[in-house]
């Protein structure tokens, strides 16, 4: 039997109830999340800078072995750059400024074009450092530990900036997952992995994990899909399938509306591999309208509200 996903009389409740529980978290912990994460990060510009001769011998060689850096090169530009913007001005490789986005370098480029495409984004850094907050670039100086502190937080602040709705978001996800924890634990479920090797209907009953990915799809067109937390009740079901749980939040009404179809996609995957059987729930806090919740059941998917977690063991949980 459906959960929520027929209960269109408690919807308008349940969305004011869970805003409210979203926000709540939002004011008491997403500054802590954001500041802890500008400290962290605080600390990477001034490596950053260590490693560059504070900005005054940023070379390909640098680059190579440190391709992390370039982010914070990005935001140390006046304006800091987008990474297509830093892409078209240098005229660089999309693939390789990708891998270095994401700490890696391209092995596969030959070494000429390699070296020509760090050349030419040290070009553009170069020319369009935020000299304001690298003063010492001016007349050739070292800075000291307290102007390198300063110019260090400046960049910290910026890059925090780009991603601020990423560091909140994995704040929240990290919460929702602690929440259905302590939830299971006190229920008496274990904490413990499935062997990738095994079938899924062979996971123990009466245990969970979080971050499980689920092959899906026909050889050779195979799809890994990552699940949140997949829980195996105590008692099993007729299908052997534990419960998969999407891990949902979400601080404004628009977001939710445009990435409503991933989960019906994500659903569709698994019923094609798993069967109709397969119950793919949504564990949801946040900005989820009667749009949102309407598009989620038509596609006969259900969910569980955070402020009623208790609603899990409908699902036999």
């Amino acid at each position: 039997m459906p959960v929520n996903r027929d209960k269109t009389h408690l919807w308008k409740d349940d969305t004011a109830a869970s805003v409210d529980l979203f926000n709540q978290w939002f004011m008491d912990s997403a500054p802590k999340a954001f500041r802890e994460t500008r400290v962290r990060v605080t600390q990477d510009v001034e490596d950053a800078l260590m490693a560059t001769g504070d900005f005054a011998a940023i070379t390909p060689a640098v680059l190579r072995e440190k391709p992390a850096v370039l982010p914070t090169l990005r935001m140390a530009c006046c304006p800091p750059l987008a990474v297509d913007r830093l892409i078209g001005l240098a005229d660089a490789n999309k693939g390789l400024v990708g891998n270095m986005e994401r700490g890696k370098m391209s092995v596969r480029m030959a070494e000429a074009d390699l070296v020509d495409n760090l050349n030419r984004l040290i070009r553009i850094i170069d020319r369009m450092l935020d000299r304001d907050i690298f003063p010492w670039l001016a007349h050739g100086a070292k800075p000291t530990p307290k102007q390198r502190h300063r110019a260090s937080t400046v960049v910290a602040d910026r890059l925090c900036g780009a991603v601020a709705n990423p560091i909140i978001r994995n704040a929240q996800e990290k919460r929702q997952k602690d929440k259905i924890e302590a939830y299971l634990i006190e229920k008496g479920y274990r904490k413990k992995p499935h062997p990738a090797t095994l079938p899924i209907t062979d996971m123990e009953p009466g245990t969970f994990w979080f971050g499980m990915n689920l092959v899906v799809g026909e050889t050779p067109r195979l799809v890994k899909i990552p699940v949140d937390a997949v829980i195996q009740p105590k008692v099993l079901r007729p299908s052997r399938l534990p419960l998969l749980v999407e891990a949902k939040s979400a601080g404004d009404f628009a977001n939710t509306n445009k990435r409503q179809k991933e989960e019906a996609t994500k659903a569709h995957q698994l019923r094609a591999k798993y069967g109709n059987d397969v119950e793919f729930v949504l564990f949801l806090c946040g900005y989820f309208d009667a749009g949102y919740l309407g598009y989620e059941a038509a596609e006969l998917i259900d969910w569980v509200w955070e402020h009623r977690i208790e609603d899990f063991e409908q699902l036999g949980v």
